[in-house]
């Protein structure tokens, strides 16, 4: 190509004498100059983007998406955008890992024994430590599913215990149990009902109580 010629040889023979021995207009050359230009600076600002790009992805363990991404680098001072960083993410291949699903199990599922039901759905309680309720539920976070255990005073409604975790265990149970034992200073007589769940079953929570 002559424009790569004139480029090859300018230090030998001047612009101008080239482009009309070739039989080129220099304002063509000169144009082709700046698009080479422009392209290596779009080339240079690809690969600083993907450079940091990379790095957050890296950090977040490889859980955030583009637009996660977006507020993590403009929070550090780099003004990129969706867009941007969505292009590079597919440049470099990369893809945020999925969530896992949340999968309950049965009380029947697990085969412990579980306590008799003494509520039997009468929620009504006329005083505080009568009747507590546990549950566990599922929150999505910044870094993924945590699971929330509370203890649930039936009287008043209050949260009286919690414990949070990223894996659904027994312990789980048991730490949002004991802190409300530990709040109500061990009160006698309380009927703790809960979903009969493998995390519920009668050893565990015995075991709990014995520890507060």
């Amino acid at each position: 190509m002559k424009y790569v010629f004139i480029e090859k040889h300018q230090a030998e023979f001047s612009i101008k004498a080239m482009c009309r021995v070739l039989r080129v207009a220099r304002s063509g050359w000169y144009t082709w100059c700046q698009r080479r230009t422009r392209i290596s600076t779009r080339q240079q600002f690809r690969q600083h983007c993907d450079s940091v790009v990379l790095a957050a992805f890296t950090r977040s363990k490889q859980r955030y998406g583009a637009p996660r991404l977006t507020d993590e680098l403009r929070a550090q001072g780099y003004p990129f955008n969706v867009k941007t960083v969505a292009a590079s993410l597919r440049r470099q291949g990369l893809r945020a890992k999925a969530s896992r699903k949340f999968s309950p199990v049965s009380y029947r599922a697990h085969g412990l024994p579980v306590s008799e039901n003494l509520l039997e759905q009468d929620f009504y309680a006329s005083g505080p430590n009568q009747k507590w309720a546990g549950d566990i539920t599922y929150l999505r976070t910044d870094e993924g599913w945590l699971y929330l255990a509370v203890v649930i005073d039936l009287w008043s409604r209050a949260v009286i215990g919690w414990s949070m975790s990223p894996r659904m265990t027994a312990q789980l149970a048991c730490d949002a149990l004991q802190m409300a034992l530990w709040r109500r200073k061990r009160p006698r007589n309380v009927i703790v009902h809960t979903d009969r769940g493998g995390q519920y079953c009668f050893s565990r929570l015995s075991g709990a109580t014995e520890a507060a």
